[in-house]
């Protein structure tokens, strides 16, 4: 009798950094960082499958075609650290642009590791799924709860935070890719001299005001990386000009760039400002933790055992 074979179709969701700013350089040769994730409603699509067996096989395929795939090595970490055996195939739609700050390779790759425990019957605690994540890349433990976190040291170690007012995000995208590699290098040069205690004091006070309800802006701050970016490609630069003067509350790069996103109360004055950019610019919302484990529950609802327990526990496992 051939073993029945177990399906699912979720969302990858991007993300943007409300806030990012970089200490300097720590003793294992990462950055020391501070930021804000805000998970978005932009996102790529996954479709996994897992048939058990009695040798382990992993398939993935992606459009277009991703060298490196954080989607392929996630998989291939749990399936070692579960010593599990079985067919896997994990087909990847991207939507979310490459190289543009946005996260979605890390969102692709937590979106396996939520996933295919739950369709292989694992019962993964949140301590071991985060360890794995952190081993894929920095970002990936955030999009294991999305909604809006606090990053701290590599950007690994997340917390969450009160989830904002919500609101609309209009992403442009400009024709240029800049690797995290480059811009890190880039920002290397910048790093000798800076006080690291007072940008993390900075970083500090302004978290607290947006907590407190102090500062009543949309809640996003300042990106370290900009000036770096900026002087290389002033297109970019020119962009977040361009949205300041668009009527947008706050606007910023996210990540190491290239994206520019620029923050509105309502979807009607984003679409507004989306029209000086065009084909550029993207319209988002802005995804509370709240939303965002609710719909991976819909999501993986055929698997799953009925509650709230996040992760999700899969109704396969012994």
């Amino acid at each position: 009798m051939t073993a029945e074979e177990r399906k699912a179709r979720v969302r990858a969701l991007a993300k943007v950094n409300l806030e990012l700013r970089v200490a300097g350089r720590r003793p294992d040769g990462y950055h020391e960082l501070r930021t804000v994730y805000q998970t978005i409603s932009l996102a790529d699509t996954l479709e996994l499958s897992y048939r058990p067996a009695r040798a382990s096989r992993l398939v993935v395929e992606s459009e277009p075609v991703i060298e490196d795939n954080l989607v392929e090595r996630a998989a291939a970490l749990l399936i070692e650290r579960a010593r599990l055996r079985g067919q896997v195939r994990i087909r990847l739609r991207k939507n979310i642009p490459m190289g543009a700050g946005l996260g979605g390779g890390s969102s692709d790759a937590a979106a396996v590791l939520l996933a295919l425990p739950v369709l292989a019957g694992l019962c993964l605690p949140a301590p071991e799924l985060l360890e794995l994540a952190a081993q894929v890349g920095s970002d990936v433990p955030f999009f294991l709860w999305g909604g809006r976190a606090l990053g701290i040291g590599r950007g690994s170690e997340v917390y969450p935070l009160p989830e904002g007012p919500g609101g609309w995000a209009l992403l442009v995208i400009p024709p240029v890719r800049i690797s995290t590699r480059e811009a890190y290098a880039q920002l290397g040069s910048t790093l000798t001299g800076r006080d690291g205690d007072r940008i993390i004091n900075s970083f500090q006070s302004s978290l607290w005001s947006q907590t407190l309800g102090v500062e009543q802006s949309p809640q996003a701050g300042s990106n370290d990386f900009e000036p770096v970016v900026f002087r290389r490609y002033p297109e970019v630069a020119r962009i977040k000009r361009d949205l300041e003067a668009c009527g947008a509350q706050a606007a910023l790069m996210t990540g190491s760039g290239s994206t520019v996103l620029g923050l509105f109360s309502t979807r009607r004055r984003a679409e507004q400002a989306g029209r000086v950019f065009r084909d550029r610019a993207l319209v988002t919302f802005l995804v509370s933790r709240a939303r965002y484990q609710s719909w991976w529950r819909r999501w993986l609802a055929r698997h799953i055992l009925a509650g709230r327990q996040w992760p999700p526990q899969s109704r396969y496992s012994r």
